[in-house]
């Protein structure tokens, strides 16, 4: 593990835990909420040898430093750490990027600022739609009713996410671990601290502002998600990534922990396809 210091000083962990050659393609993977990096070990040796595979624990989660203040989970601030982690770990070589939930949101963030252009080869999005896409997709309700409906039913924990003291004291209490598959994995600190994901960036949702990218993405849609649907993954960012590809596979929210040899082989090939040299 080493440290990596972000713009605003957050110190970051970073792992490097599977090593390919020095000239292998470098995979970054970033986890989402309420993980932390160790959400990635069933993955990480599927994809030893023929790559370099690094994660980090993003701020507030695992050894990573949390920010002082809700504005430190802004997106921009996530994406500032991104690059942090990038210059550090793969400076001159463009990294194939893989994201789940939180970190696939955040990794959209990444795709669509031209800041991120010559350093993404590839972005591979599973559980984690765009938060501007999904929110232009859900006011295009009337081209798809029944899917929009489904996913604002499904999305009752973003509202839940918004209160203020509750969340966390259903945390505290156990009660929201028996709606996350191993909770008993995470820190009270993993779960707590990332709330302020939904909160510091909800404007997003309010406010869209949807952006392209020409960055080749790969969407991997689990078919059993409960909290984002295969419409709105595959669908909402249509429009918006012009070189595109969409998955489905068989699983719920957490198929990359679940049933990581579903997911590998996936992300080896969508890196295969985009490599460039």
């Amino acid at each position: 593990m080493q440290r990596v210091s972000s713009a605003d000083g957050v110190q970051l962990a970073v792992y490097e835990t599977e090593t390919g050659p020095a000239d292998a393609p470098v995979i970054v993977a970033v986890h989402g909420y309420p993980d932390n990096h160790a959400v990635w070990d069933g993955i990480l040796p599927l994809l030893a040898g023929g790559h370099r595979v690094i994660t980090y624990d993003v701020r507030g989660a695992g050894a990573s430093d949390a920010p002082d203040g809700r504005r430190g989970y802004r997106l921009e601030r996530l994406t500032a750490d991104l690059h942090a982690v990038l210059d550090t770990v793969s400076p001159e070589q463009p990294v194939h990027l893989v994201g789940h939930d939180w970190g696939s949101v955040q990794g959209w963030a990444a795709v669509t600022d031209p800041a991120f252009a010559a350093r993404i080869a590839s972005f591979t999005s599973i559980s984690g739609p765009s938060l501007d896409h999904a929110a232009a997709w859900l006011r295009a309700l009337p081209q798809h009713p029944q899917a929009a409906v489904k996913q604002l039913v499904a999305s009752y924990y973003i509202a839940v996410s918004q209160l203020q003291r509750l969340p966390e004291l259903l945390w505290r209490k156990g009660i929201l671990d028996r709606a996350v598959p191993r909770s008993e994995r995470r820190t009270e600190a993993d779960k707590i601290n990332g709330l302020e994901l939904y909160r510091a960036n909800a404007g997003h949702l309010l406010r869209p502002r949807p952006a392209s990218t020409e960055v080749p993405v790969q969407v991997i849609a689990p078919t059993h998600d409960r909290f984002v649907s295969v419409a709105m993954q595959t669908e909402a960012p249509a429009a918006y990534a012009r070189n595109l590809t969409t998955q489905t596979v068989e699983g719920g929210h957490w198929v990359i922990a679940d049933h990581s040899e579903r997911v590998a082989p996936l992300i080896a090939a969508h890196v295969r396809a985009t490599q460039v040299g």
